[in-house]
């Protein structure tokens, strides 16, 4: 079944912002699927890459790869 990529970025970006705490491919594969995708291990690390490029997560841990919520900033 083919699957909007963006789709499952979106689901799993609102998932981090909802849910904070730690982050490694285990939970946002249980993310996506509770979520309804059927994703992939390749792809749900490249999502949890990007949202840490984009400062949303911050990696806290190198092996296994682990990220944690940013903090937020205050303006």
């Amino acid at each position: 079944m083919a699957e909007s990529t963006s789709s499952q970025r979106a689901d799993l970006e609102r998932a981090v912002r909802r849910y904070g705490g730690y982050w490694d491919t285990e939970r946002g594969l249980r993310t996506l699927r509770d979520a309804g995708h059927d994703p992939q291990d390749k792809h749900t690390r490249r999502i949890l890459r990007d949202l840490a490029s984009e400062g949303l997560l911050v990696k806290v841990e190198d092996r296994p790869v682990r990220y944690r919520l940013a903090a937020r900033r205050s303006r």
